[in-house]
């Protein structure tokens, strides 16, 4: 399993999904206090917990689990994880708390929306209330030896997403809302599931762009430099796809057909969408999901 150091305070663990490589990013954020961002579905907890071993970062010494929203592949191991680390508290934004007390609608879901997919992530166990801490914007937790941990809210994505942005290294860790980063490609795929408020997602983008981090670390995957320009290019991106949809949507064209644009007008899309669709958990569904977000947007705006 792939697990390193990448500068003095921050570590990654790939957590291979079902043996799935380049897929789900955990990253580990060390001062005198231990943080893990994402706890990754609770198929794949064995092998986080493995990584730390690699790593020399004991179970006892993780002060908190940070997860960016309660999506299975993001927060969807915490029950499980926290059942392993047993000083450490789960830090999510309040809107996604009690479904991690009571996480039964949010499996239910799941399984609807993202069927065969939700049962190879595993289903999530409930954590104790005790053991969560809501966070919100402009939240800081001190780690020591000047290491930051500051959360943005950043929803649109999901209505229950966080950022976090560490400032020493000044690396965001943008969960999904930054969209996904197809490291082997060097290309970002907007991941814009239903509902979509598309001008919410851009003012997240805004936010981070604002906090000028030098490194973006993304949850789906690892992490990549020129920050501010990735931040810009992807809003950009979403404008393009939103222009597209509207068009398409006015001249009464099918989802394909709006499929067929995008690919054609999104260069990273077009080099990208081989690889998406032939992906074990990507797959055809991913691209045609997150289409589908932008036509209930758009639909949504022309009444």
């Amino acid at each position: 399993m792939h697990a390193r150091k990448l500068d003095d305070s921050v570590y990654m663990i790939d957590l291979m999904p079902q043996g799935v490589k380049n897929f789900i990013s955990v990253y580990i954020v060390k001062g005198e206090k231990t943080v893990i961002i994402e706890s990754g579905p609770a198929c794949s907890v064995e092998n986080l917990l493995s990584g730390l071993q690699m790593l020399n970062i004991s179970r006892e010494e993780v002060d908190y689990v940070l997860v960016s929203h309660i999506h299975l592949d993001h927060g969807g191991g915490s029950g499980t994880l926290l059942h392993f680390l047993p000083n450490a508290h789960l830090v999510v934004h309040q809107r996604g708390a009690k479904h991690m007390v009571h996480p039964e609608k949010l499996w239910l879901m799941a399984r609807k929306v993202l069927g065969k997919v939700a049962e190879m992530y595993g289903a999530p166990e409930s954590i104790p209330k005790e053991r969560i801490i809501e966070g919100y914007d402009g939240m800081i937790l001190d780690l020591g030896n000047n290491v930051r941990i500051e959360i943005l809210e950043t929803v649109g994505h999901a209505s229950h997403h966080l950022s976090f942005h560490e400032h020493s290294s000044n690396k965001m860790f943008s969960g999904d809302a930054a969209g996904i980063y197809l490291n082997t490609l060097d290309v970002i795929v907007p991941t814009t599931p239903e509902p979509l408020y598309l001008d919410v997602a851009l003012a997240a983008i805004e936010k981070m762009i604002r906090a000028k981090p030098e490194m973006l670390c993304y949850t789906h995957f690892g992490c990549a430099g020129n920050a501010v320009e990735k931040l810009e290019a992807y809003a950009s991106q979403l404008k393009l796809w939103e222009r597209i949809v509207r068009e398409c949507l006015i001249n009464g064209e099918s989802l394909e057909v709006i499929r067929e644009r995008i690919v054609e007008e999104d260069v990273y899309v077009n080099k990208a969408a081989s690889f998406i669709e032939s992906h074990p958990i990507m797959g055809q569904r991913m691209l045609l999901q997150n289409i589908q977000g932008f036509v209930s947007y758009v639909k949504r705006k022309m009444g």
